[in-house]
């Protein structure tokens, strides 16, 4: 696998640490001087979120809006890729000045998640117990735990309410739990491609996965991080990329975009010859150096330990906790979160009485269609905000 990618550099970690550029970000403190308890029964001793800001907040912080990150996003959701950002922003053609949600209007806050890996406490930072990183040790976290961390930040921020709370797939996961734990604290909702609980696919295909990762003998259990570069696991968390990259397109964009084209001459061996391989070896590469495969296990099992009736009676007793319009946007061709999902997220907010618009984004780009097709989804997120959270002249809510 991989032969034509040089790999001997490759880092045990792609997770930022102390010492590193900080690029755009600032650090909260969770729970200072004490233990932050996290929903499976663990806990973690003064965690902290990484996050970014953009625009100003308005005298009467009315003008705040969150945007929940992804499975592999982090708190650079909007930017250029530079100094402690190895990538642009990963939300950059709907968050910024004069875009969808203008930061010249709104105050735009994104936390990377607790349990991450490009600064929030995870699985790569420094145990206080030991001086040494978690590794094995760190704990599973939840969605919820997400939101809870959220929301010190929130207080810590002085927002008491968001304008609106917006995510898609895992950000949406988030952006839902916002709205059910502190339905007093947003005024919107904005929800792509996201579910009110995870589906046995869903969950089959993190599954293989955390299996892949944790297959890789380089894995170590998951106490790695002293590996010299090119003996992490690599392997096994590239494997992993290469999986979900997969169910993230369509069938209509992988042949439309690849068909059956060469690398190079076509040879009877088992060395990669066809474009799509390669394409899946740089997707797989490329996450390696800027994720830890211990936050990704965790992140992944989070997703799939999504549901909104855990502990509450039902999904119906959960939605019926939202009080405020939402957005509910689908992609018709995304084989992962498919729009049926959507469309019972949307019946099951409309049951409980929330005004809901919906959007069905028309393309062939599967489940990554959230996130690329910002052309069709902007407007609607534009309009949807104005409309339910106007500001004022002055950027305050009238």
């Amino acid at each position: 696998m991989i032969p034509h990618h040089r790999t001997d550099d490759l880092p045990a970690t792609g997770a930022w640490r102390p010492g590193e550029p900080v690029g755009s970000r600032r650090f909260h403190d969770v729970a200072p001087g004490r233990r932050f308890q996290l929903e499976g029964g663990g806990s973690l001793e003064a965690p902290c979120v990484a996050y970014e800001t953009w625009g100003r907040l308005d005298e009467r912080a009315a003008n705040a809006v969150l945007v929940c990150h992804a499975l592999t996003g982090d708190s650079h959701a909007s930017g250029r890729s530079g100094p402690g950002h190895p990538t642009a922003g990963w939300w950059d053609g709907l968050v910024g000045p004069g875009r969808p949600i203008d930061t010249d209007r709104w105050f735009v806050v994104c936390a990377n998640v607790l349990g991450g890996c490009q600064g929030s406490t995870g699985p790569a930072s420094e145990d206080p117990a030991t001086g040494r990183p978690y590794g094995s040790t760190f704990p599973v976290v939840t969605i919820r735990d997400m939101v809870r961390a959220q929301a010190s930040l929130a207080d810590h921020l002085g927002v008491r309410t968001w304008a609106s709370v917006v995510g898609g797939s895992m950000g949406g996961m988030q952006a839902l739990e916002w709205a059910v734990m502190y339905p007093d604290r947003l005024r919107s909702l904005v929800l792509a491609s996201t579910t009110a609980e995870a589906s046995a696919l869903q969950i089959a295909w993190s599954h293989i996965g955390r299996m892949a990762v944790a297959a890789d003998p380089r894995f170590r259990g998951g106490d790695y991080y002293d590996a010299a570069p090119g003996d992490g696991p690599w392997r096994g968390l590239a494997v992993a990329r290469m999986c979900a990259q997969v169910t993230y397109r369509s069938d209509e964009v992988f042949t439309e975009r690849f068909h059956r084209t060469l690398l190079h001459q076509l040879e009877f061996s088992l060395d990669n010859q066809f474009d799509v391989e390669g394409y899946l070896d740089y997707h797989g590469l490329k996450l390696v150096r800027r994720f830890d495969a211990n936050s990704y296990l965790r992140l992944n099992r989070a997703m799939d330990l999504h549901d909104v009736a855990r502990g509450r009676g039902s999904t119906a007793t959960a939605l019926a906790r939202v009080r405020v319009p939402a957005l509910v946007a689908a992609v018709t061709s995304d084989g992962l979160y498919p729009p049926r999902q959507q469309e019972a997220l949307a019946a099951g907010l409309e049951a409980g009485g929330v005004e809901v618009d919906r959007v069905e984004i028309d393309s062939p780009h599967g489940h990554d269609g959230f996130l690329i097709e910002t052309p069709r989804l902007g407007p609607r997120v534009a309009a949807f905000l104005d409309r339910v959270t106007p500001l004022d002249h002055s950027g305050a809510r009238p």
